[in-house]
């Protein structure tokens, strides 16, 4: 079978041919469908992120996949059913508690392996294993769009985590504030839109015409040019914000945000930044979080309950979203296009099959 791979020390994916592989006992073969592509995987190319499977001198990428049964292996699924495979996966010396308590997602880095980024292979290709029980179904209807049920799990999370966070008292966020105007911010724009969010903000640094601001625009949310108004004066030029999601992984986009929430507001960080020493006032900040009962929560990756969520909400967005989300698909020979990344692209993905 073809599958997309990187090898040490080459700095582009290439295609290869690999076995098809066997599935083990409680594994099931699954057929891809489609992979999404996303800044993740240009981390993982350009070796800033993620790590190759112990041994291997190459790794198959692709952490956002959707496909179908084509061995149950005497598992609860049917050949034919769509499904899609979460990502993160026990570390060589296996199981431990946080795949235990079904709660992967919380483990630290070291305590667990992640398909497609870091120590294992991804979905990339032709066809995959997987535990029925890292599985979850797809109703049919949506599988095209099914390689976006991963990213937005991610959201799912963090939203399930920032709104635990106030759940010890009436919090009935009106405002939400999304910082990156990639293709995971404006999933997660479209979701506050589904949950009732009244006022809706998106920030990014593009100029116009670009097809992220029609879409923020389409969504009747607000487009914050970050080049004339800074996160930390967005509460000034705007309004203060309830819930802020920060996909940008910009170190001060973190402590900023503290500025931009409403008195018990909350915001979820999601972007990775790497290191960089800078000064802030933490005496101000320290006080804002106490004084108005703010707070910061921080999420990565997700497990079985947010995709199942995250199934749903997709669900119940808009055709006419996930059309302007989706920019393009590509075949596996024209491969290279899909991991483009310009102005006039949101998000891509590759298809391996049809249903």
């Amino acid at each position: 079978m073809e599958a997309v791979v990187i090898r040490r020390g080459e700095n582009s994916p290439t295609v290869a041919e690999l076995s098809r592989p066997d599935p083990g006992p409680g594994e099931v073969l699954v057929r891809t469908l489609r992979v999404g592509v996303d800044g993740t995987d240009r981390e993982v190319i350009a070796g800033s992120h993620g790590g190759y499977p112990e041994g291997e001198d190459f790794l198959v990428l692709g952490h956002e996949a959707v496909g179908v049964v084509a061995e149950a292996n005497g598992t609860a699924f049917e050949e034919g059913d769509v499904v899609v495979p979460t990502v993160r996966r026990p570390p060589a010396e296996g199981p431990n508690e946080y795949f235990e308590r079904g709660e992967p997602d919380m483990a630290p880095p070291e305590a667990c392996v992640e398909r497609g980024i870091d120590g294992a292979h991804g979905f990339m290709a032709e066809y995959f294993t997987s535990p029925a029980e890292n599985l979850v179904p797809v109703p049919e209807e949506i599988a095209e769009w099914g390689f976006l049920v991963e990213p937005i799990s991610i959201s799912e999370k963090a939203i399930e985590h920032a709104y635990a966070a106030r759940s010890a008292f009436d919090w009935n966020p009106d405002a939400g504030l999304v910082l990156g105007n990639g293709s995971l911010g404006l999933l997660t724009l479209a979701m506050l839109d589904q949950r009732g969010y009244d006022r809706t903000y998106c920030l990014g640094r593009r100029d116009r015409p670009d097809p992220t601001i029609d879409v923020i625009e389409d969504l009747g949310a607000t487009y914050v040019d970050s080049r004339e108004t800074p996160v930390s004066e967005i509460a000034d030029a705007h309004e203060p914000m309830d819930f802020v999601y920060e996909a940008t992984g910009y170190a001060r986009h973190a402590f900023e945000c503290i500025e931009a929430l409403a008195p018990a507001g909350v915001g979820a960080l999601l972007g990775v930044p790497e290191p960089w020493e800078f000064e802030i006032d933490g005496g101000r900040l320290h006080k804002e979080f106490v004084m108005n009962n703010k707070a910061l929560v921080g999420s990565v990756n997700s497990n079985v309950t947010h995709f199942e969520a995250a199934v749903r909400t997709l669900g119940d967005l808009p055709a006419w979203f996930l059309d302007d989300l989706v920019t393009a698909v590509y075949e596996l020979d024209d491969y290279e296009a899909a991991f483009a990344d310009d102005e006039t692209t949101i998000k891509t993905a590759l298809q391996f099959s049809q249903i």
